[in-house]
């Protein structure tokens, strides 16, 4: 892919991160869950998911909280101010309220009006949803300058008598802004769901008539979500290196969504890429759902393990059943 003086491209200009201070380890949380005649210990979660802790926040934080935090620091980062953010995207599925969206209201926070604000809901793979959607709007002139946000509280929608699901999910925020460039920045990106798989991850419960209809926590079988979503990774990976000209050893830096080590270990062995190449985040945050992948970005830029030039592989895979890649040069 070559750059021109007409063409018009989107790079990412600035990183951010939030996670709330409340940090429960697995010890802690198996001595909270004990107390409710649930068993678990750090041993079992470590060798089943390599979490070894995760943040929740606390109750009177919104979403919206989050995500905030998280934007200012990437819009710090991309040497802008507020007012120059012409699109807000929030991916989240734990948004503050029906409605309105979740962007929004942190529109209102960050004190910008007039500019777009709309919410992406694609579960764990939201933020590349989101990330796709700005790119494709930089690119045809309707944004200059777009803040992407994940950012969930998953700790509101888990049950805690659940062993198998209650120990994976924490709580925080990941943003970047996607600004308008001559130079190519998103290389490429693909987008999949398959609804017939809606009933592997999901949490059913709605609002009706001012109470909760079904059920209200998160649902998962683990051993489905496993097995299809290594095999879908290394095809939306694969799929979006060949549409941007570029072969799997083009790759430094595999982040992908931070759900389970075995899941990106499996990815990473498809892609034949070393694992000193993946970016792993899931053993202090837990799964953060949409997210986890710009927290993981956010960190590994932050400490110089990403740099600029790098050519980066974001890749995702939620409910719905949902998954989906970005390919990028820093």
């Amino acid at each position: 892919m070559t750059s021109s003086s007409s063409a018009r491209y989107s790079r990412v200009s600035g990183t951010g991160s939030y996670l709330p201070p409340k940090r429960l380890s697995n010890a802690q949380l198996a001595e909270q869950l004990a107390a409710d005649g649930v068993e678990t210990s750090d041993e079992w979660i470590i060798a089943r998911t390599g979490i070894k802790a995760r943040h929740f926040a606390e109750a009177d934080v919104a979403c919206s909280d989050l995500a905030v935090e998280a934007a200012r620091h990437a819009i710090e980062s991309a040497g802008l101010a507020a007012t120059d953010i012409d699109l807000i995207i929030v991916a989240t599925s734990t948004p503050d309220m029906v409605f309105p969206s979740t962007a929004c209201i942190v529109q209102r926070k960050l004190g910008i009006v007039g500019c777009a604000a709309f919410d992406v809901q694609a579960v764990c793979s939201g933020f590349v949803y989101a990330m796709t959607v700005a790119d494709s709007m930089i690119r045809t002139g309707a944004a200059r300058h777009a803040l992407v946000i994940g950012a969930e509280v998953f700790s509101r929608i888990l049950d805690f008598k659940d062993r198998t699901t209650c120990v994976l999910f924490g709580d925080g925020a990941g943003a970047v802004v996607l600004s308008a460039s001559d130079t190519p920045g998103i290389l490429a990106t693909e987008l999949h769901a398959d609804g017939r798989h809606s009933d592997i991850l999901c949490t059913p419960g709605t609002v009706s008539g001012g109470q909760v209809l079904g059920d209200p926590f998160l649902k998962m079988d683990g051993q489905a979500v496993f097995k299809l979503a290594v095999g879908v990774l290394e095809d939306v990976a694969r799929s979006v290196l060949a549409k941007a000209g570029r072969a799997q050893e083009d790759i430094d830096w595999l982040v992908p969504h931070q759900a389970n080590i075995r899941i990106m270990h499996g990815t990473a062995k498809k892609l034949k890429l070393p694992l000193e190449k993946v970016v792993v985040t899931v053993d202090e945050h837990g799964n953060t759902s949409a997210a986890s992948i710009p927290l993981a970005l956010d960190v590994a830029v932050r400490a110089g393990t990403i740099k600029p030039g790098d050519t980066v592989m974001l890749e995702g895979v939620g409910g719905g059943f949902t998954w989906g890649a970005v390919l990028l040069d820093l």
